[in-house]
């Protein structure tokens, strides 16, 4: 599995229309684009343990997650044109962002569904 990481922080200045237009822009890929396998969103949690978030260069205040298959998704993503529009978007509306992408493997937990086994 391939996931596409986004780092997000709006510019201070950015008007709430803005921000929902970013949003939709969101919603918009995220139903239209077929490789996407799983779309979230979030907003930075902060709990104030010592030495933990003071490490944290840049405040990025909102995360991306976009999983697909494979990298062949991934670029059909970055290819389509609801991502286009939606890159100039973010490029437009951040203070700082990061985008990077990886290959996910499954770690089990040790943690089993009712009626489950590992085989």
């Amino acid at each position: 599995m391939i996931a596409h990481v986004i780092l997000f922080a709006p510019k201070a200045d950015l008007s709430d229309g803005t921000r929902e237009e970013l949003l939709s822009g969101l919603a918009a890929a995220a139903a239209s684009i077929p490789s996407i396998r799983r779309f979230r969103v979030g907003a930075r949690v902060t709990h104030g343990l010592p030495g933990y978030e003071q490490l944290m260069r840049e405040p990025y205040a909102f995360a991306v997650i976009i999983e697909f298959d494979d990298v062949a998704g991934l670029k059909a993503y970055l290819e389509h044109p609801a991502h286009k529009g939606l890159g100039a978007h973010f490029t437009t509306s951040a203070s700082h962002s990061l985008a990077y992408d990886y290959e996910l493997i499954e770690i089990p937990t040790g943690r089993q569904e009712p009626g489950r086994s590992l085989r």
